[in-house]
């Protein structure tokens, strides 16, 4: 991974339906490129070439994937110069705030055969509905799986030493930012740890915690408190002054599955399935939620009602998966009839357009 990308996704498909936290992401930014244009028309592959120009020029960049192909990008920073393209279409539309001073659109169904594309009209509008079917059939079956997962968590949540919890947590805040303070507004990125995607759970811990001098594992079950020791440490970085990046769950958004705060270098992240990680470095330290707060011998004392509900939650996430994936699939199909009615020559002009655009504001 090159040391001066970050990677990270801003969008999600949830047991809430499609979740957007690019607002935050796209704030502060003196100049917005919204891409517009139907699937395949390059708007991936126009921000990707951008990236690696200013990235190989040494700026830092973040690229922001899309949850429903990993391998795509929804959007490009380019820190230092303020800039940033985006994929505008749906289900990520961004309102623009300022359009023509901050924001502007580009056009990518300049460089298609409109004539072309009228021909496969049918196709395209059947296509298309399989895809928004496929995407609902997922986001149905991850709420199901979500209530599932509300019933796991309750059987430790009824196991639960709440005292010792937020003895836990004080403890951890008193250590993690020992009376330090500055004197501003906190800048809060939020953003999701992973995402369901076709290929199931994908996230980028190592790239976002690389160079890092701490980092916290914290380990335990559903229903443990993770998330409710990161939100108070991420309240307390805020109340401080400290710029966070706060991932959210990209099963449940309103869960908190890591907090990052890169000016005191640490990460502090929920660190079991289906982001699994274990201490690699000398200054990695493991907080074993389980072992400190739950009573003992609640894995053994519900040994076969976590087996039922363990059982029934990974059904349903299988099967929400398999739906990401029929959605994958019929959009490549959608794809491949809008890229061959494209003329890829027109999209490199106005690639070369944004970025000479770009070059103006390195001066």
């Amino acid at each position: 991974m090159t040391k001066n990308i970050l990677h990270y996704f801003a969008g999600g498909n949830t047991a809430h339906g499609f979740h957007n936290l690019f607002e935050s992401n796209l704030q502060g930014l003196d100049r917005l490129f919204i891409l517009k244009g139907g699937p395949g028309t390059g708007k991936s592959t126009l921000m990707k070439k951008v990236a690696t120009k200013w990235s190989e020029k040494g700026f830092h960049i973040e690229m922001v994937h899309c949850s429903s192909d990993p391998d795509s990008l929804d959007a490009v920073v380019i820190k230092e110069l303020k800039v940033g393209i985006v994929d505008g279409t749906s289900p990520h539309v961004v309102e623009p705030k300022a359009p023509g001073a901050i924001e502007e659109y580009v056009n990518l169904g300049v460089a298609w055969d409109s004539k072309q594309l009228s021909e496969q009209k049918e196709l395209i509008l059947t296509l298309t509905h399989q895809i928004s079917t496929s995407f609902q059939n997922a986001y149905n079956t991850f709420e199901k799986a979500l209530i599932v997962h509300d019933q796991w968590e309750k059987i430790y949540i009824g196991n639960m030493d709440f005292t010792k919890a937020n003895q836990l947590t004080e403890k951890l805040m008193k250590k993690l930012f020992d009376n330090r303070k500055v004197d501003r507004k906190a800048d809060i990125k939020h953003r999701f740890l992973g995402a369901a995607t076709p290929k199931g759970a994908v996230d980028f811990l190592p790239n976002i915690t690389e160079g890092l001098t701490k980092r916290y594992f914290i380990k335990g079950r559903a229903g443990s408190g993770k998330s409710t020791m990161l939100k108070k440490i991420a309240a307390m970085g805020e109340e401080k002054g400290f710029d966070l990046e706060m991932y959210h769950c990209g099963f449940d958004p309103h869960s908190i599955d890591m907090v990052v705060v890169r000016e005191l270098g640490f990460a502090i992240f929920d660190s079991t399935a289906p982001h699994e990680y274990f201490p690699e470095k000398e200054t990695d330290e493991m907080i074993d939620m389980y072992a400190q707060t739950i009573v003992p011998g609640t894995d053994e004392k519900y040994a076969d009602e976590i087996q039922i509900v363990s059982s029934k939650y990974k059904s349903y996430m299988k099967e929400g998966t398999a739906y990401l994936a029929k959605a994958k699939s019929v959009h490549d199909e959608l794809e491949a009839i809008y890229m061959k009615a494209m003329d890829f020559s027109i999209i490199e002009q106005i690639r070369k357009d944004i970025e000479d655009k770009i070059a103006e504001l390195e001066h």
